[in-house]
């Protein structure tokens, strides 16, 4: 193209650009939801519709849509809706909500949307698009088949039939294909699904907006009837409402050009203020820099250039030569690694490219091979998504560091939370039970919002086999068990009971309890430990390890499985002797009775065969176990199962002390790394030591150091920068150091019990059910504390320091010791 016709359609392009104006995108948490709707056990009055000719099982992205008329729009349309595998709903050209939440095929979720704001006077479109990922899908994804369906609780009247199949028409969008992601792709173990490779001249631009011409769209086929749990035959899908709220999203803009090649990018780009032109033949790179890790959906706006390749490539981190990440803010001699979006432009208008799942990314590099017509770039942005959280709780001390580590944990705790908590937002986005303990406590102590611990807890219990366990992870369509994480959940179901009061909640879990801690019971050997155990015995990635299991995991006779089983059952019979009190039932309190003893019989056995006289700890096999010398010749002491011996309470009360030092000091003993970590801190606060924690975060202070945004899987590991479990210093600084932990089951009164370590003052505030706990305390002099406590309406508690008690009531009190 000449140099003058490229600068008329230039100006074209731009001309068009400014004049066509783009309808918002409505935030999903503005949405009325009626949660009053249940459809258990009914048979609904819509039925599941998909595309009549198309794969229902493979790869796959459908249009429906359903244009009609209405005279006077009423003030409210309430809907019910859902998608196999997932959904996003546009009501006249406006996004409104995205779905299904993730559930299983038992327990299929339905979103309840009122409407009413969107709708209008004359023509209106419902426009949904429906896509399943096929075999690449994400392992948190489920699939029967491809569907979708959707039923209005009134008629809106006049011919239109909104209730899935009525007048909904369907076509297959063959833009959209998909990018497989390799481990090689990001260098570690990925199961997030693949990216895209959108080509943008098969797409039906205006499908969305009234008018649209849809005469070559096809009638839907009808695959099954809509029907709740408990209905009288099989189906494919049992429909449960939706139990948390829609996610947040909003814009969100990258930070700064951190590096361009092929030409300069003009100020104000970033901003949305001004586009800029790619020549054609050109090749140009832009790396950006978020200046913060981030989950969402990029957005790209484009005009012209047909024939043009754009590639998007999405970064934690860059990596150096050999792999490595170094300092996350450093770009000098480093490359982008891993997976990519792949946009092929039409030569249209006023083209936007968003993916169809989310992305992760702190570093964006957009790489452009221009066609033979100039391609505009207007602008590149993001559109934020995650579970909203709201950070109520806050902690402050002495130390500035210290607010870092807070801001930086609730961005990965922010991060790993969607429709599930995520042990991670890019390789793998599982919701694994030992990750979403510590998350769930983290998200109770800093925005006090117990509803996606409530759907971990139950996703938990409905993914449990035959056998009793839970699979380790879930939904997951790739089954894994840890026998372990099922411990850890009969443990959140406690933790559940000690900071919340819903009796009828935890009642559900009791079954489910007694099943796992039967499966454990049959384990039990002549020796009182526990013998041989199938599956994936992981119980942390330390290189003392192996593959993350402990020893005697598999081969039988692991002190820390065992006592990781005496902590659940301990647990479980404060659970069983509530509701035996409450039930009036000598049944549970049998079985409490059961879980206590045999939680007594499992500490002994481990402490009188494990314990070893000339360490004074407790090694993780039995001292005359053959396998030791053979398998295990560089030793078998953990800090692991000495953390366990002092929280189950093995160890003599008396010698704590002297076992918490030997764990801090002796590093001969396989040591934790951060996952791990958050049991040995809550080990020194049993044993009386957390005193010490504040010296113990310089793992924290290194990621720090090194540029991290969010904290990372491990000490040393780098794959993931973004992991949940790394966030426990938000509930360490609230519980350990401000002190604050609920005193009896329900959070019905509380205990302060500072532990300030080498601080000089501190500034706590924790969300309570009644309101906001708020502790200021500066120390007086060597030993002594004042400061300033307040509790909300009909909360008391009491204040522990150096020995003396305070009693604490509703309202403002002064601490002066």
């Amino acid at each position: 193209m000449k140099m003058n016709q490229s600068r008329q359609y230039l100006h074209i392009m731009l001309s068009l650009a400014l004049l066509i104006s783009l309808k918002g995108i409505c935030q999903e948490t503005d949405i009325a939801v009626n949660t009053s709707w249940d459809q258990e056990r009914h048979s609904w009055k819509a039925d599941w519709i998909t595309h009549p000719t198309a794969s229902v099982l493979d790869y796959g992205v459908f249009l429906f849509r359903n244009e009609f008329r209405l005279e006077s729009p009423p003030e409210s349309l309430v809907v019910h809706l859902s998608a196999d595998n997932r959904y996003k709903l546009w009501v006249n050209g406006q996004m409104v909500t995205t779905g299904p939440a993730k559930g299983s095929f038992n327990y299929w979720r339905y979103e309840t949307i009122d409407l009413g704001p969107w709708l209008v006077e004359g023509d209106n479109v419902l426009a949904v698009e429906v896509f399943n990922l096929g075999e690449e899908r994400p392992a948190a994804m489920f699939s029967r088949m491809t569907a979708f369906i959707f039923q209005s609780d009134k008629s809106v009247g006049g011919d239109a039939v909104i209730n899935t199949p009525g007048t909904w028409r369907v076509m297959e969008n063959k833009a959209s294909t998909p990018i497989p992601v390799s481990g090689t792709d990001v260098a570690g173990y990925y199961v997030a699904g693949p990216t895209d490779q959108f080509q943008a001249d098969l797409y039906p631009w205006g499908w969305k907006e009234a008018g649209y011409d849809a005469s070559l769209w096809t009638d839907s086929r009808r695959v099954g009837k809509g029907v709740g749990r408990g209905y009288m035959h099989g189906v494919n899908w049992m429909l449960v409402p939706r139990t948390i709220p829609l996610m947040e999203s909003g814009e969100i803009r990258f930070d700064h050009v951190a590096r361009s090649a092929g030409m300069e990018i003009p100020e104000g780009f970033l901003g949305g203020n001004k586009a800029f032109v790619v020549d054609a033949g050109d090749t140009v790179s832009l790396l950006l820099d978020q200046g913060e890790l981030t989950v969402g959906y990029p957005v790209l706006k484009f005009s012209g250039g047909p024939g043009s390749k754009m590639k998007l490539t999405y970064a934690e981190s860059l990596r150096k030569p050999d792999g490595s990440k170094g300092n996350r803010d450093l770009i000098e001699g480093k490359d982008i690694l891993g997976y990519h979006d792949l946009i092929l432009p039409d030569g249209g208008a006023n083209r936007t490219f968003q993916p169809l799942w989310l992305r992760t990314w702190r570093y964006v590099q957009l790489d452009i091979v221009c066609g033979e017509d100039p391609l505009v770039i207007h602008d590149i942005y993001g559109d934020f998504n995650a579970y909203p959280f709201q950070e109520k709780g806050s902690f402050s001390s002495d130390n500035p560091t210290h607010e870092q580590i807070w801001d930086v944990g609730w961005r990965t705790a922010r991060l790993c939370a969607g429709e599930t908590y995520m042990d991670c937002p890019y390789y793998e986005q599982l919701q694994y039970l030992g990750d979403a303990r510590i998350q769930a406590l983290v998200s109770l102590s800093v925005a006090g919002d117990d509803r996606l611990m409530r759907n971990a807890l139950e996703l938990a219990d409905q993914s449990r086999m035959p056998e009793g366990l839970t699979l380790s992870r879930g939904p997951s369509n790739i089954p894994q068990v840890i026998p372990a994480f099922s411990l850890y959940w009969v443990d959140m179901v406690h933790d559940y009971y000690m900071y919340r009061q819903d009796d009828e909640f935890l009642r559900q879990f009791l079954p489910g309890m007694e099943a796992v801690l039967h499966w454990f019971e049959r384990r039990i050997d002549f020796t009182g430990m526990l013998g041989p155990l199938e599956w994936f015995n992981f119980a942390d990635w330390t290189d003392g390890f192996m593959v993350g299991s402990p020893p005697g995991s598999d081969l039988g006779h692991s002190a820390l499985i065992s006592l990781n089983y005496v902590y659940a059952l301990d647990r479980a019979a404060e659970l069983f002797n509530w509701f035996a009190e409450l039930d009036n039932s000598p049944e549970l309190a049998h079985r409490a009775q059961e879980y206590l003893l045999q939680a007594e019989r499992t500490r002994k056995a481990v402490y009188n065969l494990c314990f070893d006289y000339s360490s004074g700890l407790l090694s993780d096999l039995p001292m005359d176990d053959p396998t030791r010398n053979e398998l295990y010749k560089d030793g078998v002491f953990s800090q692991h199962t000495n953390i366990w011996g002092l929280l189950t309470g093995a160890f003599p009360e008396d010698d704590q002390v002297e076992v918490m030092e030997k764990i801090l000091n002796d590093s001969t003993l396989i040591p934790t790394t951060i996952y791990f970590r958050f049991y040995l801190f809550q080990a020194m606060k049993q044993s009386g030591m957390a005193d010490g924690y504040t010296d113990m975060l310089g793992s924290w202070e290194r990621m720090l150091a090194n540029g991290l945004t969010t904290f990372q899987e491990g000490d040393y590991k780098d794959r993931s920068d973004c992991h949940g479990w790394s966030a426990s210093p938000l509930f360490h600084f609230l519980s350990l150091v401000a002190g604050i932990t609920p005193a009896e089951p329900g959070f019905k009164s509380v205990n302060i019990v500072p532990a300030l370590g080498n601080l000089q003052l501190i500034q706590a505030v924790m969300p309570h059910p009644a309101g906001m706990i708020s502790v200021q305390l500066e120390r007086k002099g060597k030993t002594g504390i004042k400061g300033t406590i307040v509790l909300p309406e009909g909360l008391h508690g009491t204040f522990l320091w150096d020995k003396q008690k305070v009693l604490l009531t509703p309202g403002t009190q002064e601490i002066k010791l």
